[in-house]
């Protein structure tokens, strides 16, 4: 198997931070399609308020959560969408074959998050479902993102200070999803990324 020296870092950093920060995932112009995606689907309206739980409790919770969200179907993809995927899909393989991860499910969804919007301490993982075992964003913000802006992703480590990480655009964070709480603070300007998990099947 051929080695890809990106993946490895990712791997790398998961192995002894729990956390990777990647700014080259994706390509400039595969960045600037996702925002095209994301911003279309939005002005039409197809977007809806993020809730607290999963789909079997959901719960609306002004105080928790702010955002603005829309679960892409894969197999409804568009071909920026198809190009995000196929990115994924090739990422994910790796992991199973070097770190035999056992990831058999992925879910996404675009995110926006309006001017005052933020979204509270939390972890990425269900009382009654488990199967999240990575969470993964990419940042599809329109300029380089000053940290007068808000809107950072805070990573909670016990005994350690918190990471502050900004949403500078084509950034992409993954994380173990039931280990790191974090949050993302109030943005001061209109925030958007592509957000989701790369899961094991739940049985």
């Amino acid at each position: 198997m051929e080695l890809n020296t990106q993946y490895e870092k990712i791997i790398n950093d998961l192995l002894i931070q729990q956390y990777s920060i990647v700014d080259d995932f994706f390509l400039p112009q595969e960045v600037e399609n996702f925002r095209s995606s994301l911003i279309n689907k939005y002005d039409e309206e197809e977007f809806k308020k993020a809730a607290i739980g999963n789909q079997f409790n959901e719960l609306i919770v002004k105080a928790i959560r702010g955002d603005f969200i829309f679960w892409i179907d894969e197999k409804l993809a568009n071909n920026e969408e198809q190009t995000f995927f196929d990115k994924i899909e090739h990422f994910t393989n790796y992991l199973n074959r070097t770190c035999f991860l056992g990831l058999q499910e992925r879910e996404f969804h675009y995110a926006l998050y309006p001017v005052g919007t933020f979204y509270r301490r939390h972890l990425d993982t269900f009382q009654n479902d488990d199967s999240r075992k990575l969470s993964i964003v990419c940042y599809l913000n329109d300029e380089d993102w000053l940290p007068e802006y808000g809107g950072e992703l805070v990573i909670y480590k016990e005994g350690e200070e918190d990471i502050n990480i900004y949403p500078l655009r084509g950034r992409m964070v993954v994380f173990e999803s039931q280990v790191l709480e974090h949050e993302v603070k109030p943005v001061k300007q209109e925030r958007l990324s592509i957000t989701g998990w790369l899961k094991t099947r739940k049985l």
